[in-house]
């Protein structure tokens, strides 16, 4: 009898076939793609009848299901890696690497089967359409990420080690990957040769691993790790560094803080970044918090960096009006740092004589007219101010505590400060920085101090008693300059002048009712149903690292690169391209070989060469791996 309804995807034998391989740890994915369906047919099928069980009774692990949506970067639970890590390098009965364009790689790898020994590759040649990605290890290797790396521990791994995750994460964020789900959108098999392996975890073993790291970290000790590194292998040679702070709103149900969302003029839920960089525009250490100000997020940033260089090593702060405060100048002199910044008010007098002043900037005499005098500033104390003249006019004025630095120097070091600006911009739309790392949230009573609806109600009825005073003031000065005669005003004054004695009591009591009122009270003495969202610094923590290792990875390229194309207008741009050029990786037990295809714009290709030559001086590694890391151009082809 023929079977009504629609046709099954799947027919008896290719169902026990599916239920077969998910017994020997093959991944829903995996699976679809051999038969041509649906993941949700696989994840369907499964659910139902689940995974042979005479493959399972052998011993042999079986994946779990895998959720048809998708989750929040790291949303898994830490410790647990998924199962459906795919194996390294199937063998012709098993799924092929997803993405893989039908190219073959040739050679063997460290395992073969599921959840058996390492992911890594022992030799073979493998086509990577990014292997220019692989450049940045030079910068990694030298500014020490695997001991920034070794700092955490995320338990152990079926096929991928900790470094091959965080290695994974680094290259996607490098690549403009904004999140870690992101990584889905990269070809694994390719992207694994980049790193190592026959293929790089799949999305929800990478999530959850990265989780699990995260969670085990601490985000303060990785990031002084980082920024310690940062600093001892590139020395910017100037102790000015540059902080602002970034608002990043959401858009999400959970209970955030509010801040000033500065794109859209409004307030909103959201969390501030603070950021700094060196004055070369590097990165250097960062903090994610509620948002309240540059001033709060100023002095959490000021104390790591101090923590970082030492108690004793020159710090000079640029920031913008934002952080332009008495309350921040103390937090920098508290913690022996000198700042540097714009006066908020309108322009003052000066009471110098504007005088020339010079310095050299990029092998240039940079020379400006300014008045330099010594101000008194509320609430802080005596500060140096530069007033910059243009055409015998003021047009800018500068507060700074340093007094031994030149004039000019100090202003050039504020106007370069445009390049945290540029940072957070490059950031946020190639490395991700806007993007949550995690969804969940700890949610909490509100302890924040919110304004007392009670005080506001008491100052109207100060306000209220104080017009009610100056009417009752003036009806008695109308009467007493009005035309009338002596006789009416002596019957009308005892009225009036009463109507002032008692407009005064009522103020008087108004203003003893005002003064015991605090002017703000925690959230949950008004709702003690109030809630607060936090999000969880250290899964966070761990990719904000990821992130501006990427960036200072490829800003350091960069300047390698602009050393032989001397494009400044270009060089960025040139680099990103660079990341996503193709080539092969040929692995041997003791050495790695990246051959890059030659770029068709012959300066291009010449300044690759060189580039590779000088990177090849200094043996690199990939994270995690022992053999050297060398780096050659195609040949051109002939015409």
């Amino acid at each position: 009898m023929r079977r009504r309804g629609r046709p099954t995807k799947l027919s008896q034998r290719q169902v026990a076939q599916v239920r077969r391989w998910a017994a020997q740890g093959w991944t829903h994915q995996a699976i679809a793609e051999r038969f041509g369906v649906a993941r949700s047919v696989v994840s369907t099928l499964l659910a139902r009848v689940g995974p042979a069980q005479d493959a399972l009774d052998l011993g042999e692990e079986a994946d779990g299901e895998e959720a048809d949506g998708e989750e929040a970067d790291g949303e898994e639970a830490a410790g647990e890696e998924a199962a459906g890590e795919e194996a390294a390098g199937a063998g012709s009965d098993g799924p092929g690497l997803g993405g893989q364009g039908g190219e073959e790689a040739t050679g063997t790898e460290a395992s073969a089967e599921p959840g058996l020994g390492s992911a890594r590759i022992g030799d073979g040649t493998r086509p990577c359409r990014y292997a220019g990605a692989t450049l940045l290890y030079s910068y990694l290797g030298r500014v020490g990420a695997g001991e920034v790396f070794a700092t955490l521990s995320g338990g152990p791994g079926r096929l991928y080690d900790d470094l091959a995750v965080l290695a994974t994460a680094t290259l996607s964020f490098a690549l403009g990957a904004a999140t870690v789900e992101g990584v889905k959108h990269l070809r694994r098999g390719e992207m694994g040769a980049a790193v190592g392996l026959a293929a790089i975890p799949e999305l929800r073993t990478l999530r959850s691993r990265l989780a699990a790291l995260g969670d085990g970290s601490d985000p303060l000790a990785l990031q002084r790790t980082f920024a310690k590194n940062t600093m001892a292998f590139d020395p910017a040679g100037m102790p000015v560094y540059f902080v602002d702070d970034h608002f990043v709103a959401y858009s999400g149900a959970a209970p955030l803080a509010k801040g000033w969302n500065t794109k859209r003029r409004h307030a909103a839920p959201g969390r501030a970044d603070t950021a700094l960089t060196d004055i070369r525009g590097r990165a250097v250490c960062f903090t994610s918090d509620e948002p309240g100000g540059l001033t709060k997020g100023l002095i959490d940033v000021v104390a790591q960096l101090r923590e970082v260089i030492g108690p004793d090593g020159p710090i000079t702060l640029g920031f913008d009006r934002g952080g332009s405060y008495p309350v921040t100048f103390a937090a920098c002199r508290s913690a022996g740092a000198d700042w540097v910044t714009y006066r908020r008010a309108p322009l003052v007098a000066t009471n110098a004589e504007p005088r020339r002043s010079w310095t050299i900037r990029d092998n240039q005499r940079i020379t400006l007219m300014l008045a330099d005098e010594t101000v008194e500033l509320k609430g802080y104390g005596t500060a140096r101010q530069l007033t910059v003249f243009e055409a015998g006019a003021p047009v800018l004025q500068v507060l700074t505590s340093d007094t031994t630095a030149t004039a000019a120097a100090l202003v050039c070091w504020l106007r370069a400060r445009w390049r945290i600006e540029n940072a957070f911009k490059y950031l946020s739309a190639h490395n991700g920085i806007d993007s949550l790392a995690d969804y969940r949230m700890d949610i909490g009573p509100d302890g924040a101090r919110v304004p007392n609806p009670a005080r506001r109600v008491a100052r109207q009825g100060v306000s209220d008693a104080t017009e009610g005073l100056a009417a009752a003031e003036r009806a008695l000065a109308q009467l007493l300059a009005g035309p009338a005669s002596a006789t009416d005003k002596n019957l009308a004054l005892p009225a009036l002048s009463a109507a002032v004695e008692a407009a005064t009591d009522l103020l008087e009591a108004s203003k003893a009712a005002l003064k015991p009122i605090p002017a703000r009270i925690a959230a949950t003495d008004l709702d003690p149903g109030a809630k607060r969202a936090r999000s969880r610094i250290e899964r966070r923590g761990l990719q904000m690292v990821c992130r501006l290792l990427a960036y200072n990875a490829e800003a350091w390229l960069a300047e390698r690169l602009n050393a032989y194309v001397a494009d400044l207008d270009e060089y960025r741009a040139l680099t990103r391209n660079l990341l996503h050029l193709g080539g092969t990786i040929t692995y041997t037990p003791h050495a790695v070989t990246v051959t890059l295809d030659r770029p068709d714009t012959p300066r291009i290709a010449r300044a690759l060469e060189l580039l590779t030559e000088e990177l090849n001086n200094t043996p690199s590694h990939i994270p995690g791996d022992d053999r050297t890391l060398t780096y050659h151009i195609a040949s051109a082809h002939p015409d």
